[in-house]
Order: C-alpha cells, then sequence, then structure tokens
C-alpha cells in the first residue's frame, strides 16, 4: 500500500480556501491537471455520492472520482478514484484537509491518500501523487487566489 501525503501553507484565509476546494466539481478552476470537469448524473456536486468525471490537461483520458465524505466543520473532504481510468491505481481513497492559522489568517493544507500501483511502479507513483497532484495543486491553488 503506498502512503502519500503533503502538506503547506497557502497565504489565503481558510474560509476562502475551503470555499474553493469545497466544490468538489470546481477542480479544473484551480488544478493545473484537469480541465472539463462534470458531476455525473443523478447527483449534485458537494453531496456524498456524486462522481466527478474529469479530462487530464495532458490529454491522456479522464478521471472518474467518488465524493465519500464531506464536512463544514472540518473543512475536509474524502474521495475514492474509480477503476478503468489512465492512472495504474487501485483502491485510491484521498482526503483534503484545511485548517485555519489563527495567528496569521493564513490556512495550513493537507492532502494525503493511500493506493496501490497496478503496474508495480510504487516509488515513481508515490512521487507523483505526492509532488505532480498534491503539492503541484497546492501551488496552484494559492496562485488562484492573485
Amino acid at each position: 500500500m503506498i502512503k502519500a501525503y503533503a502538506s503547506t501553507i497557502i497565504a489565503v484565509p481558510v474560509d476562502q480556501v475551503w470555499a474553493r476546494v469545497r466544490d468538489f466539481n470546481g477542480l479544473p478552476s484551480w488544478h493545473p491537471a484537469a480541465t472539463d470537469s462534470r458531476i455525473e448524473e443523478g447527483f449534485n456536486a458537494g453531496e456524498v455520492g456524486c462522481v466527478r468525471n474529469f479530462a487530464l490537461t495532458d490529454g491522456s483520458g479522464r478521471i472518474r472520482e467518488t465524493l465519500l465524505a464531506i464536512s463544514n466543520v472540518e473543512r475536509s473532504l474524502t474521495y475514492d478514484m474509480l477503476p478503468n481510468g489512465p492512472l495504474p491505481f487501485v483502491n485510491y481513497v484521498a482526503t483534503m484537509k484545511v485548517s485555519a492559522i489563527t495567528d496569521r489568517n493564513e490556512t495550513f493544507a493537507e492532502w494525503w491518500a493511500e493506493f496501490e500501483a497496478g503496474d508495480g511502479q510504487t516509488a515513481h507513483w508515490h512521487s507523483f501523487v505526492e509532488n505532480d497532484v498534491f503539492l503541484g495543486g497546492f501551488r496552484a491553488l494559492e496562485q488562484s487566489f492573485s
């Protein structure tokens, strides 16, 4: 099992950051790897059980993820990645959480996932998720507020 984790400080108040990331269909508005997102039929964005379906900007395909849990109190959301997408991930479950840094009016952001690499390239996919997906996403998220 691969366990990927990243954290950072975002120089934006937590309520603003949470408003942006809690929009489960809004990933393309801040993450550079995602484009053309839609919520599949039967659910609304942000409703537990909804499936977001988004294209990757590199053209390699579409990823489908199910919102498993969301908490406005804890400012966290958990989702899984459905199989048969362009990435060889198995049993992928991730959580993003944002918290207030009260003395600086900034945000402490965490993102973690557990999954298996279906192609056996454990080290490669561990680094990819931590650095490209999570840390790259956090950098872009902060820049999206400028």
